[in-house]
Parts: C-alpha cells; structure tokens; sequence
C-alpha cells in the first residue's frame, strides 16, 4: 500500500507569508496608533495645565474687592476720616485716618484677598494710638489693576508713611501688618527707618517659598512661578522677608505666627524669627488658624499688641 505524502505548495507558503506580513503590520500600525494617542493626550493635557495655569495666577494677581464695611468702628463709636494715598507709581489708596492722642500713629497693612483689619484699628484707636488703614492696590476701593503680592506694595507703605509724617502731632509711627501685609511692612521697615516699631502676624518667609508650600507640584509648580513673572515682570526671589528682616535692628520687631497655618508656611515665625536681630520676639501659637491667633484668645492678643508699641514707642 503507497503512502500519499503532501507537501505545502508554492501558494500555501504565499498565504501563510502574507498573514504573518499583516500581523506585523497591524501590530506597527496599532503601536503607532497607541503613540500617536498618547503623543496628542500628552499635548492636550499640557495645553490644558498651562491654560489653567495663567488663570490661577491670573486670579491671584486680581484678588477679590472686599469693601470694608466700617461696622466695627462705628459700633466702638471709633472716630476716623476717609483720605486717599497717592503712591510714588500714581496708584491713588482709598484709607482711613484717626489722629493720635498720645502722639503715635500705627500703620496697618492687610492680607492678600483681604481690606482693611477694623479689629486692630480698633483696639488701638481706643488706646488712643492714632491708626492709619488703607486697601493695597487692587484691593478694595484702591486703585491699581494687579497685586505683586509684596513687591509694589511697599510703595503703599511709603505713601501711608509720608502721609502720617505730615499730619500735625504725629511724633512716632509703627507698623502692624498681617499676612502678606506683614510681608510688605517686613521690606518696607527694613527700608525706611522712620518707621520705628513693626508687630507682624502670619507672614510668609519669601514668595517663593509661598509657591512652593501652595503649589506643591512638579510640573505646575515651576509653570505657576514663570508665569508670574512673565505677567508683572518680577522674579519672586525679589520678595523675600527673610532677606530683609536682619535690616530692621536695632528697632523691635515682634513676630506672631501659628504651626497650624495652611495660608502661610507654618514655619515661617521662626525662620523669620531666627533671620531677624535684636530686639525681636516670638509668639507660636499651636492650632489657630491662618490670622486668627487673635481670635483664639482677642484680650491676650491685645495685650501683646498694646504693650509691644506702649514699650517701644510710648516710652520715647
């Protein structure tokens, strides 16, 4: 009996050739697809960060207008003027003014997003201090389109002080300021002397830093600081308080600051602390939120404030 024995034809060994051909072509073709995909997803994704990049820092360089109401000055029956600032850059500051009864004008400087802080004006108008409060630019009823956040702001300063210097018996002036409030009157005091006392509560220790403890993102992070340059034209190593508060000797400089903060990095009290000379002092507070130390306990609060400048200031 003869065995029948088959091999593959020519056309069979065709067939099979062009299948294996396509498999491999299908697959480079998926492959492509797939980086091609993640090629425009990568593309889009980074559009979409940068988009929302310049709107955040759009947003943080054009906090909110908050109208100060003036409520808790006219419930403690506290007398005071509305007077406009101009500053050096002819940005006019919407302020109020109450004269001095014992010859001291205290400067108050508010927080970012924030107006004027009546609670401090308050306690210090009824201790007769004279009080000087105005709205940064871009806040409030001031002018000005953008907030720096800390750099431009020390011109503010500079008009307040101007203006408290040329008011009739005024013999000396102080500063408090509160967030990035307390950040610009740190630059501003090391700058100009006439200012001879500062009590500053909730300060970052430098911009930068600021980003890095609110923005805590690799790619963001990095994107957030070029565009704030690129939009004011400031390198935010420029803002830096801790630079700054070793100038402010041998004047007094009293820090107050929480560990629990989340605005402000919680260790900025102390590295400011540690950067500043003599004499300076430090108050930590364990769980209080951002500026709100006073709230937690209003007439120790008041009795550190009151006594820092009665010590300091008064007793010239």
């Amino acid at each position: 009996m003869q065995m029948a024995c088959f091999a593959d034809s020519p056309k069979t060994d065709k067939v099979s050739g062009y299948n294996k051909t396509m498999k491999r072509t299908s697959g480079y073709n998926w492959a492509k697809s797939i980086l091609i995909f993640a090629i425009k997803a990568i593309l889009i994704l980074t559009v979409l960060v940068i988009i929302a990049g310049f709107a955040e820092v759009n947003n943080a360089l054009h906090p909110p207008r908050l109208i100060p109401p003036g409520n808790t000055l006219r419930k403690y029956k506290v007398e005071y003027q509305s007077v406009n600032l101009i500053t050096d850059d002819g940005i006019r500051l919407s302020a109020w003014y109450t004269p001095p009864k014992n010859g001291v004008v205290i400067l108050l400087a508010h927080g970012y997003g924030d107006n004027r802080p009546e609670w401090v004006y308050e306690m210090l108008a009824k201790k007769d201090y004279g009080v000087l409060a105005w709205d940064a630019r871009a806040h409030g009823e001031s002018d000005g389109k953008i907030s720096t956040i800390g750099y431009l702001e020390v011109l503010d300063v500079k008009a307040a002080l101007d203006f408290a210097l040329a008011q009739p018996g005024v013999q000396h002036v102080g500063a408090w300021g509160g967030s990035m409030g307390g950040a610009t009157l740190i630059r501003a005091t090391a700058q100009f002397p006439q200012i001879e006392a500062l009590f500053v509560d909730s300060s970052f220790d430098s911009l930068d830093d600021e980003f890095n403890f609110l923005v805590p993102y690799p790619i963001i992070n990095p994107l957030a600081k070029f565009i704030a340059k690129t939009e004011t034209g400031i390198n935010l190593n420029q803002v830096s308080p801790l630079d700054d508060i070793s100038k402010i000797s041998p004047r007094p400089v009293y820090i107050v600051h929480s560990m629990a903060d989340i605005v402000a990095p919680p260790d900025s009290g102390e590295k400011l602390f540690n950067a500043a000379k003599e004499p300076r002092f430090l108050w930590l507070a364990k769980n209080a939120p951002h500026l709100a130390i006073y709230l937690d306990n209003p007439r120790r609060y008041q009795r550190r404030l009151v006594g820092f400048f009665d010590e300091w200031l008064l007793s010239k």
